[in-house]
């Protein structure tokens, strides 16, 4: 392990201006205050397409970053009382050992070019998800809301330990890796697992138990020596402003406009990390197969009502977090395979029977 003392404290020769990188961080904090996600998910390639950084250094830097953003906005959801302290509790139970496992697993990787190569690629899968994951969050909100099912509107809900804990352990773990996750994969997540809960509470959430996995993440980076203080302290001082501006101007812009330019923004990151080659645009369209049809099952699962699940004889929670949260891991396309063939059919005859029976009974 390397030790404290191996931290850059300066700009090392070669190193990009304090203005330029000063500006990405603008640009994320930015995207982070219109979109509420997406600030590690452009400042991390960022750092490595544009400036040729080291892809750790980037990493690492990127976490100090948010870590000086996240706690503002989650202190501001605490005070609201829009947070949900029985999620956080297990989203950072696995979560903060498994941010800093990941540091450690990205310090495995080495520094040779291999490795940086490795990295790049991982970096983009990585993109690809919190791609995925915007685009399924906004296709799920206007679903529900058009069965007046929106997360805006505040409904009982149950904590499911076990899948709550699971999102907690991968989310770490990525944000520990790639510092992508924190915002674009576990809010999807908890949207999946809990529907009915409004989405102040859900981003509020999010922002709280993001702090000491971002935290626990940051210190592992550290203790290996990733962090460069020139880099994070620059993308620091445009952060903070743009957040604050983006928080301002997200009343004003709209939604339409904000989500697809983000979209396309990851997208484009994502495959330039990935494609060197034609077998680098196969790779990127198998991740898009393996990561997509997973998270459409189980954006489809939670629109089916409980009870029609009940009748099918099948329970709602399981799919969707076998979908859900196994979608970057492989497991979520053999689910979802088996949902489509078998489950969702079933979940459908036992919605066509219960719409039956109630135009029945109103007949």
């Amino acid at each position: 392990m390397a030790s404290m003392g191996m931290l850059a404290v300066g700009a090392a020769l070669g190193s990009p201006p304090m203005w330029s990188l000063a500006a990405s961080g603008f640009l994320g904090g930015l995207a982070v205050g219109v979109a509420g996600m997406g600030g590690g998910a452009l400042i991390t390639p960022a750092l490595v397409l544009l400036f040729g950084i080291d892809p750790r250094v980037a990493i690492a830097s990127d976490l100090v970053n948010s870590l000086a953003m996240k706690p503002v906005g989650g202190a501001v959801h605490a005070l609201h009382g829009s947070v949900s302290w029985p999620l956080v509790r297990r989203l950072v139970a696995l979560g903060v050992p498994a941010a800093f496992g990941g540091a450690w697993a990205l310090n495995q990787l080495g520094n040779s070019q291999a490795a940086q190569g490795h990295l790049k690629t991982l970096l983009g899968w990585a993109l690809v998800v919190a791609c995925a994951s915007l685009v399924t969050k906004a296709a799920l909100s206007a679903r529900l809301r058009r069965r007046g099912r929106a997360p805006g509107n505040p409904a009982p809900y149950q904590v499911k330990t076990l899948p709550t804990v699971l999102v907690g352990l991968l989310g770490g773990f990525m944000v520990g890796m790639t510092s992508v996750g924190s915002g674009s994969l576990i809010v999807v997540l908890l949207m999946l697992l809990y529907p009915r809960l409004s989405s102040n509470v859900q981003v509020g959430t999010n922002l709280v138990q993001a702090v000491p996995l971002v935290a626990a993440a940051t210190l592992g980076q550290a203790l290996f020596g990733h962090v460069n203080l020139h880099v994070a302290g620059s993308l620091v001082i445009g952060s903070i402003p743009g957040a604050f501006i983006g928080a301002r101007v997200s009343s004003r812009a709209p939604d339409a406009f904000v989500r697809p330019l983000l979209v396309a923004l990851l997208v484009s990151s994502g495959l330039a990390l990935l494609i060197t080659s034609y077998s680098g645009l196969g790779w990127a369209l198998g991740i898009v197969a393996l990561v997509g049809l997973p998270l459409w099952g189980a954006v489809d699962a939670t629109l089916h009502l409980s009870e029609d699940w009940q009748e099918a004889g099948y329970h709602r929670t399981t799919w969707v977090a076998a979908m859900g949260i196994g979608a970057p891991v492989a497991v979520g396309l053999l689910a979802a395979a088996i949902y489509a063939w078998r489950v969702r059919p079933a979940v459908t005859r036992a919605a066509s029977k219960a719409m039956a029976v109630a135009a029945t009974e109103q007949g």
